[in-house]
């Protein structure tokens, strides 16, 4: 037993040197490990740590999960009608007011005040001040407040839709609405997000509507829901969706139809009975009017008799009498009168039977229509889930790769440190240890060293990484209480999955040479046989190599291992580091590439139904325009045939101007992001023209859907049914979510669409925006655009020019620099390990060169040459490998209106190269001092 005891203490006595010993492939394993751990759960911590701060908020506020509004109001009995739906907790009426708010330079914002719902259910969060409590006092949004510069106790001044009378509220609070977190302070302004034109929500004091604008208190804007599950669900989660889809299912189904028949009843009948009550005064009226004119006819008749009878009388020959000439004259006059009158009352009786005519044409088309909304239908909402989920992708796809390139450095570093205790481990095995405890010896090994560094990429991940990644966030999005948290589950998983892998390894290395038997692990390992490389037999290039050359190419093609190992992995972390670098180039070339680009027009600008023509003659008489096409702009939604929908811009062309669409986009079929993209030449493609055979959808709306050019979808327009429509083409496009379609199409699917007067056989279109081209350089075109947006008829204006200097996608460049700072860092630890593997697996070859007289700095260059070879191989392996790696995370980066389109710029290319070299040239200097420290003597002594 002592004895035992005692080569069970000198066994773990060596192990414990031989791990100090090897120290460096120590350390090379927990660095790529630690970078492993944090790629892996550093992004998805930060944008965890979003989600559940956004929920949080959500759930604190009371954010609702369904939402219902109607186009004609909705009542008491829809709200109970909906509070008794399968699943609904609970169901509130909203009340709303749209206003015009008086801005400055005479400028008007349009907004939407709304009374609190109740207690819990979407309370605004207040920043300063506090909610209104009286008549005459409203809190507004932080976005307001931006934008207008206004504060607390300043007055602002607003007029009800369809009232002439302005009213002047007092600003007594500061909110957000929490259906929209942006950060009206940070960067979000220069986001793709902007709306058309900026619609602020306000907030005043229950039963302030009513006393305010004369609202009616029994009709609802909206009602809001919540649900009965949703509290227990993660609001961004695939359950949440599924649970409020099929409550929307529910209440379409079982509802809605119900509640429009019996809002549409209730409307026509009391819109009957004021219009039966208005007949019945207008023709009262009439018949009032009429039987005073019959009774003045009688009158006038008798009077006429009595002439006549007097004219009778007077002899034949003699003059009328005066007096009776001057009756008889008046009578005239009189019964002139009368016909008038008479006219006149015909004529109003004809005007009051076309008013009623159309008016009950009107009661009829009353028709009441339901729009059952989720949480996606807030901006705030969605356009937070979009970017920090894709933000979760790109943190889901580069782990891959750092653990495909530690498990290769693990099996390197494991391999060598394996052959270099060959004798060793035979000497254990004829000893009388099982191939078991020798195995743990490096099993163990490397599972503390994965540990270590997966403890400390725990700490960068859950800590560093997050902490830079929520500086960038709260620029976007002004969530509060936004803070770092664990995952324990998620980073213990974490770790297990590089411990696996690195452990994997390292049994896969021990357990190959364990299998030998201990004689012949004890004997020197025979030198591998010579053999020719191909390069040989092509002789005209072997005959002029030098020698030391030749040495180097047999070197480096005669050991398979250290050449796939080498290329492979210098071509991974060059591939991670372009793959950074081409998305920082992607984002950055969106805003140039769409507006100087696939937009060829150099302004759009949008007024309100009515001003078109105002803003036509206004553009005209400027004289800095030289083109203009003018369009309607609708809010629309596609939805394909799997039932998913997306919103999008819908673009209404006059058939006048179907022509002049080519000369404002260009129309070109959407490319691909295949490995082959950068041999797409701009302008190439056959343009895309616009008929009436279906619909145009830029590929930035389309790529969500899956939708391709041919497909069958679903089109709704503002306040229309859904219409089935073919997609005639899907072109290109990065930024926005236009959907073109011509006026004759947009007449045939929505053909009672109230956008105009009736015109013709069609309701007449409302142009309210226009695209135009012009005059002079992009400083002055900016400037008319800033000008232009001024006017009080403008409701919205931009500059192409401006767009394309301006376009940023903050969250996504952080993003990208940190992933190639974590990209270099892996790709230095890799250089390293390489080399210094390279180097302890050819001490005796070193050895030999130093014995046969080769000086230090020929040492250096022999075995530098082969490692700059290799990596010069990883690099050519690398570039093309980014490039397709680059093209397959950007599909992963689906995102509503947005489409990266790859683009690798040419000094990404050369910043790859560089950098992968200068780590080379860096290793290069920890290598060398190692390679002058070799004992010529000692290396050369035989192992026997």
């Amino acid at each position: 037993m002592t004895r035992h005891k005692a080569l069970g203490s000198a066994f773990l006595l060596d192990t414990w040197r031989s791990w100090l010993r090897a120290w460096k492939p120590f350390l090379s394993i927990m660095i790529i490990s630690m970078l492993g751990v944090a790629v892996l759960t550093g992004i998805y911590a930060g944008c965890r740590d979003t989600f559940l701060a956004a929920n949080r908020f959500y759930e604190q506020q009371g954010l609702h999960d369904v939402e219902v509004v109607s186009t004609m109001g909705l009542t008491d009995e829809d709200v109970g009608a909906l509070r008794d739906v399968d699943g609904v907790k609970d169901a509130y009426g909203m009340r709303v007011q749209r206003v015009t708010v008086d801005g400055e330079n005479g400028r008007n914002l349009a907004a939407t005040i709304q009374e609190p719902v109740g207690a819990h259910v979407d309370v605004p969060y207040v920043r300063e001040g506090h909610l209104p409590d009286a008549d005459g006092q409203v809190a507004v949004t932080e976005q307001f407040v931006h934008d207008t510069h206004a504060k607390l106790g300043s007055t602002i001044r607003v007029t009800a839709d369809g009232d002439e009378d302005t009213h002047t509220l007092t600003i007594v609070g500061i909110v957000t609405d929490p259906g929209d977190l942006s950060n009206p302070a940070g960067y979000s302004g220069s986001a793709f997000r902007s709306s058309v034109a900026n619609d602020y929500t306000f907030y005043m004091a229950p039963g302030a509507l009513e006393q305010t604008f004369g609202a009616d208190p029994d009709v609802y804007g909206a009602v809001v829901m919540r649900l009965e599950r949703a509290e227990n669900e993660d609001a961004f989660s695939d359950d949440y969706e599924s649970l409020v889809s099929s409550t929307v299912s529910r209440i379409e189904r079982d509802v809605q139809t119900k509640r429009e028949e019996a809002r549409r009843d209730a409307l026509q009948k009391r819109a009957q009975d004021e219009l039966t009550r208005a007949k019945e005064q207008a023709y009262a009226e009439i018949h009032t009017a009429q039987a005073r004119l019959d009774a003045q006819r009688s009158q006038l008749d008798e009077q006429l008799k009595a002439l006549d009878a007097q004219a009778a009388q007077v002899p034949t020959g003699m003059a009328m009498p005066e007096p009776l000439a001057s009756a008889q004259r008046q009578w005239v006059q009189a019964d002139a009168q009368l016909k008038e009158a008479q006219q006149q009352v015909n004529t109003n009786k004809q005007e009051i039977d076309s008013r009623f005519t159309a008016e009950q044409q009107t009661i009829d088309d009353i028709a009441p229509r339901w729009y059952v909304q989720s949480r996606t239908a807030l901006s705030g909402f969605s356009s937070l889930k979009s970017d920090i989920s894709s933000i979760q992708s790109l943190g889901n796809a580069f782990p891959i790769v750092f653990l495909v390139v530690a498990v290769m450095m693990s099996l390197t570093t494991m391999s060598r440190l394996v052959e270099e205790d060959r004798g060793l481990i035979g000497t254990y095995l004829g000893l009388g240890y099982g191939r078991v405890t020798i195995t743990l010896r490096y099993a163990l090994f490397a599972l503390l060293a994965c540990l270590i560094g997966g403890g400390l990429g725990l700490l960068i991940g859950f800590l560093g990484i997050p902490a830079f990644l929520l500086v960038v966030i709260r620029g976007l999005y002004a969530i509060p209480d936004l803070t770092l948290e664990y995952d324990w589950l998620y980073g213990s998983l974490g770790i297990l999955l590089f411990v696996v892998g690195v452990l994997g390894a390292a049994l896969f290395a021990s357990i190959r040479d364990m299998r030998q038997m201990p004689a012949t692990l004890m004997r020197p390992k025979a030198p591998k046989a010579g053999s020719r490389i191909l390069l040989e037999r092509i002789r005209p290039v072997w005959k002029r190599m030098s020698f030391l050359n030749k040495v180097t190419a047999r070197n480096i093609f005669r050991f398979k291992s250290r050449l796939i190992m080498t290329v492979g992995g210098v071509a991974g972390c060059a591939a991670l580091i372009l793959c950074g670098l081409a998305i920082n180039d992607t984002v950055a070339a969106l805003g140039p590439n769409q507006y100087r680009g696939v937009d060829q027009y150099d302004m759009f600008a949008m007024t309100a139904d009515g001003d078109e023509d105002e803003l036509h003659s206004k553009l005209v008489q400027d004289g800095k325009t030289t083109a203009i096409m003018e369009t309607r702009i609708e809010s629309g939604e596609i939805t394909n045939g799997e039932g998913s929908s997306t919103s999008v811009q819908l673009t209404i062309i006059p058939e006048s101007q179907l022509g002049e669409l080519n000369t404002m986009f260009r129309l070109e079929p959407a490319r691909s992001n295949s490995i082959f993209g950068w041999v797409h030449g701009g302008g190439r493609a056959q343009p895309v023209t616009l008929g009436d055979g279906g619909i145009i959808v830029a590929q930035s709306a389309a790529q969500s859907l899956g939708v391709q050019a041919g497909d069958e979808v679903d089109l709704r327009g503002e306040g229309t049914q859904p219409h089935h429509v073919k997609v005639a083409a899907v072109t290109r496009s990065l930024i926005g979510a236009e959907t073109f379609i011509s006026e004759d199409l947009y007449h045939r699917l929505f053909p009672a669409s109230p956008v105009g007067e009736a015109a013709s056989e069609h309701p007449a279109i409302t142009w309210n925006a226009v695209y135009a081209k012009l005059k002079g350089g992009s400083d002055e075109q900016i400037k008319y655009v800033d000008q232009l947006e001024d006017d009080a008829i403008v409701l919205s204006a931009a500059s192409t020019a401006y767009q394309a200097e301006h376009f940023k996608f903050n969250l996504m460049g952080a993003v990208v620099g940190l992933i190639v700072l974590l990209a270099g860092s892996l790709a230095l630890v890799v250089l390293f390990t390489l080399a210094h593997t390279n180097v302890s697996e050819r001490i005796r070859e070193m050895a030999t060169l130093k014995v046969l007289g080769f000086y230090d700095n020929e040492v250096h260059h022999y075995v530098n040459r082969e490692m700059m070879v290799l990596t010069v191989m990883g690099v050519i392996v690398g570039l093309p490998l980014g490039r397709w790696v680059a093209g397959l995370l950007t599909n992963v980066l689906n995102m509503p209106g947005l489409y990266f389109e790859v683009h690798i710029a040419w000094w990404s290319y050369a910043i790859t190269v560089v950098v992968t070299l200068a780590f080379a040239f860096l290793v290069r200097l920890f290598v060398n001092p190692v390679l002058d420290r070799i004992d010529p003597v000692g290396s050369l002594k035989a192992v026997e």
